[in-house]
């Protein structure tokens, strides 16, 4: 029987001295435990763990057991006695087994653990964990820290819950997992505010050390990926409770405004291998990106903020952060680079932001950033939300300002519809400058002219593909003609009058033999698609497309005429608008002459 043998082991032991413990007798004592525990005598397995003339036995051996009595205490019902009894071993083993070894023996459990099993292993053993290193007195920092880290890889694994849904069930438990690592760490916290508080020249700054890596990795996962809107039916939101804590850790041990207004110490530096440094170097850049998102969005830890700084300044430090969470093509994690920076650009009044801001990069980098998410992210409310959030952005420059952005804009976007709406913007500038006493400077006269330079062109000459640049070609054509229109030429104002030589050479009479180039090319794909149409139905020939290395559903015939014709009407509308300009340009030049 299991439990003989185990107490014949036991009084082999009692005799010993604790120095005389042998190997084999470590062996015998972890086999025959564990076949009691496998066998269904856990409630005797715990009377003789209990038993005080086992207590040196228990202190130096028992930590063999960890390993079976996870498994068991797995195997066994919710509410079997058996799974109560080998709790309860569990706890007397960490009260009772050599604080050391029994760390060990718990970090190497969850150090095996995975899948389903993840977050059920941490949990169980939380609590005998935290026990062992509140008892530990060599090396508790680095032991802590160890700990914290183990845990945070296990579950870095686990998928994010991030729809009502996945928080309400917590398949995999993380959680509930991650609010009881934070209860777990709660007591190495404490102690380090006491040493701070106590001893103002508090030099052990280990455990500080440890604390702040765990929230720095708990920043980046899971809360970076986790969705913090409050959910109906759910009363207390899980991600929301664990960010509290993790802002109230970095406040309670004082690093949670440095953190806010001054990138942390490299420590990537510490790393030899170059490749180490630069993904602890972007994990830490990742991490302080949330933590601005949970301060300035979702406002938690704002009662310690520091109501001094400038609107301004606020979005200067955030620009590293929005650039950091722009780059990123999550949903959850994109959704919060918008967030924060349309929540510091409504902090700002209208043409508050100096033109002198641009010359930090993160307010160059942003705007190209937010144009490739307008153009290139498949999740149409994004990229909604982002051309709202540049227009936000446009509004909040000097007149400087908007004149600089703007012209950085026109040559990095490399997309038609972003140039043309940026020449809509530059039109709206110009209408100010004309119809309000302002000292506007630069969006009129040879600054004006100069700008649109970059407009008023076709960026290939008569060869540039007038259907991909539809847009850019309509909305400068429109502001060519808002210019005419307004602009007389005995005032000449905007300095367009003076232009008009080089307009006419760079923009019109190119574009006028791109149309016809354009049109004679479609009229004769249209007559040969019409010509082998009867050929098409009879093979029932398809045309298949690729976009984006996808390929799309075939096109038939009529749908390639269709798309032809499409084609045609947009070019007849360029050509209309073009004929106007010019028909307006005659007629303002003719009333000239004629005045004089």
């Amino acid at each position: 029987m299991a439990v003989d043998e185990l107490q014949a082991i036991i009084q082999r032991c009692r005799i010993l001295e604790e120095a005389d413990f042998k190997g084999e007798d470590f062996n015998l004592f972890q086999v025959a435990g564990q076949k009691c525990l496998e066998d269904g005598y856990a409630a005797q397995l715990l009377e003789v763990i209990k038993n005080e003339k086992n207590k040196v036995i228990v202190k130096n051996m028992g930590w063999n057991l960890i390993s079976p009595l996870v498994r068991c205490i797995f195997m066994y019902k919710q509410e079997d006695d058996k799974r109560e009894h080998c709790l309860k071993i569990l706890d007397q083993l960490a009260q009772l087994c050599n604080p050391k070894e029994l760390f060990l023996g718990l970090l190497e459990q969850i150090e095996q653990t995975s899948g389903e099993q993840v977050c059920q292993t941490v949990m169980l053993l939380l609590q005998p964990l935290q026990t062992v290193l509140l008892k530990l007195q060599n090396k508790k920092a680095y032991s802590v820290g160890l700990s914290l880290a183990m845990i945070m890889n296990q579950l870095t694994s686990l998928p994010v819950p991030y729809t009502k849904q996945q928080i309400q069930e917590d398949k995999l438990g993380l959680c509930q997992c991650c609010n009881s690592v934070v209860a777990f760490a709660k007591p190495f916290v404490n102690e380090v505010v006491k040493n701070m508080e106590e001893l103002p020249e508090y030099s052990d700054m280990e455990l500080k050390e440890e604390l702040l890596k765990f929230c720095m990795k708990s920043l980046k996962y899971p809360l970076l990926t986790a969705q913090f809107e409050q959910l109906e039916g759910i009363e207390e939101h899980p991600f929301r409770h664990f960010a509290a804590e993790i802002i109230d850790i970095l406040w309670d041990i004082r690093e949670l405004i440095p953190l806010v207004f001054s990138p942390h110490k490299d420590t990537s530096s510490n790393w030899e291998n170059q490749e180490f440094a630069d993904i602890e170097r972007k994990n830490s850049a990742d991490s302080l990106a949330c933590l601005s998102y949970l301060m300035f969005v979702q406002h938690f830890g704002i009662d310690c903020f520091p109501m001094v700084f400038s609107p301004s300044y606020l979005l200067q430090c955030n620009m590293t952060h929005i650039e950091v969470l722009l780059k990123r093509t999550e949903e959850s994690v994109l959704s919060k680079g918008l967030d924060l920076f349309e929540s510091c650009l409504l902090r700002m009044e209208d043409n508050s932001l100096l033109h002198q801001y641009l010359e930090f990069r993160g307010f160059i980098n942003v705007p190209q950033d937010l144009v490739k998410v307008m153009t290139l992210c498949p999740i149409e409310h994004l990229r909604k939300k982002s051309l709202n959030i540049l227009q936000l952005f446009i509004d909040k420059f000097d007149t400087e300002g908007k004149y600089t952005l703007f012209r950085c804009l026109l040559k990095t976007s490399n997309h038609a519809g972003v140039e043309g709406y940026i020449i809509k913007n530059i039109k709206d500038q110009i209408h100010l400058s004309l119809t309000e006493v302002s000292d506007n400077i630069w969006f009129r006269g040879h600054h004006l002219i100069s700008l649109l330079d970059l407009v008023l062109l076709l960026p290939e000459g008569a060869e540039t593909d007038l259907l991909q640049n539809s847009d850019r070609i309509m909305a400068s054509l429109n502001l060519l003609r808002y210019l005419v229109i307004k602009d007389c030429e005995s005032d000449n104002e905007t300095g367009i009058w003076t232009a008009l030589p080089k307009i006419e050479q760079n923009f019109l009479k190119p574009l006028h033999v791109g149309l016809n180039m354009s049109k004679a090319h479609y009229e004769a794909e249209i007559k040969n698609k019409k010509a082998n149409r009867r050929e098409a139905h009879s093979s029932n020939t398809v045309c298949s497309v690729t976009v984006s290395g996808e390929k799309m559903p075939a096109m038939t015939t009529e749908m390639q005429l269709q798309v032809l014709h499409s084609a045609l009407f947009t070019f007849d509308l360029i050509e209309s608008v073009l004929a106007r300009v010019e028909e307006l340009i005659e007629v303002k030049i003719k009333v000239v002459i004629d005045e004089n």
